[in-house]
């Protein structure tokens, strides 16, 4: 139990820096590098807007993965993983990463069409089956989860 303790007390640190870090890319970073492109290549300036917006909400989902997370990291240190509560955590992470994967499927679409070179968009190929992935895995671990919690219950309900 003190090995779990230590992990969660250091993931719950990492949390705390990505979402801080995160929060700084998405106010500041991220709108002045559009913002930037945008007057250098006046060409590009119409991208400024709707590439800030997608940035701004990609950056959400990964802040809701974290705050889910950091729900979840609070239920295993109180031993309440197993239950329908946790499900809830894990559904909003499902909801996240599938909401982030259609938006760069759509970012995907979009480059694939207007690029004279195949480096992003095989660097975008790469990030969507990496998103898939995360979200296929989540999917599976939330019925695990469900799996877990019927057992628990039933265990309880025996002894």
């Amino acid at each position: 139990m003190h090995k779990t303790r230590l992990a969660v007390t250091a993931l719950r640190i990492l949390l705390i820096a990505a979402f801080g870090l995160l929060l700084v890319f998405q106010t500041l970073s991220l709108p002045g590098q559009f913002a930037y492109m945008a007057q250098e290549n006046p060409a590009d300036a119409p991208l400024q807007w709707p590439l800030t917006v997608f940035a701004v909400v990609e950056v959400a989902c990964v802040q809701v993965v974290i705050v889910s997370t950091w729900k979840l990291l609070t239920m295993v240190k109180r031993d309440r993983i197993f239950s329908n509560a946790a499900l809830a955590w894990v559904d909003a992470i499902v909801w996240a990463v599938l909401t982030a994967w259609v938006l760069l499927a759509g970012l995907f679409l979009f480059i694939v069409l207007n690029a004279d070179d195949p480096g992003v968009p095989m660097i975008l190929m790469l990030m969507l089956v990496g998103g898939a992935v995360i979200g296929l895995l989540m999917v599976v671990m939330r019925a695990l989860l469900r799996q877990a919690t019927a057992l628990r219950t039933d265990m309880e309900a025996v002894i």
